[in-house]
């Protein structure tokens, strides 16, 4: 659905655009577009990479099994229906503390090792479970204290202070977070 909006503003634009006889701009937008997002994957990449990079020392050092070992109590609530000793809780908290650094790139695989471990445990296997949705809301919702890469995005483009915005994300994504949770709560609570 998503790619017919997406569609349909750029065709909704280069119709305007011919209208108004302003071709030029048009070719001159998409020139200096494409090469602005090649610079912009250019200058993320680095930062990517590093913190992929650490998120796999700490996996690999047991760090990020001590961070699911102090979030299992808190996961376990959220996620009563998965076993006591599942793999999927420390997948999912490894994906918490991803995207706690803003790091959606770095929060991805753990992300689908979870759900390629809740689906192991998933009784029905054509509908997704309430773990699996309980998880999908936290992901897209999720707390973010460092939003590494939108502080990286905003050092590109020359922001005054590109760290500001720190609090701000903070609070926002606690409030959806809180939000999503809650609804997701009374959707289980209605389904029983």
């Amino acid at each position: 659905m998503i790619n017919k909006i997406w569609a349909l503003f750029i065709g909704i634009g280069i119709i305007f655009t011919l209208l108004t006889g302003n071709i030029d701009e048009l070719n001159n937008t998409i020139l200096n577009s494409a090469n602005s997002g090649v610079k912009m994957i250019m200058e993320l990449i680095p930062i990517i990479v590093l913190w992929t990079g650490l998120m796999k020392i700490a996996e690999k050092s047991g760090l990020l099994q001590t961070i699911s070992n102090f979030f299992r109590p808190f996961l376990k609530f959220l996620f009563p229906s998965l076993l006591k000793d599942s793999k999927a809780l420390g997948y999912i908290s490894s994906n918490i503390a991803a995207n706690a650094l803003g790091l959606g790139s770095a929060a991805t695989p753990f992300g689908l090792k979870a759900m390629e471990e809740m689906q192991k445990e998933n009784p029905q296997k054509d509908t997704a479970s309430d773990a699996m949705i309980t998880f999908l809301v936290l992901n897209t919702s999720g707390v973010t204290i460092i939003p590494t890469t939108v502080i990286a995005l905003r050092m590109m483009y020359n922001s005054h202070n590109p760290e500001e915005i720190i609090v701000t994300a903070i609070l926002a994504t606690i409030c959806s977070s809180i939000a999503g949770l809650t609804l997701d709560y009374l959707r289980r609570r209605k389904k029983k």
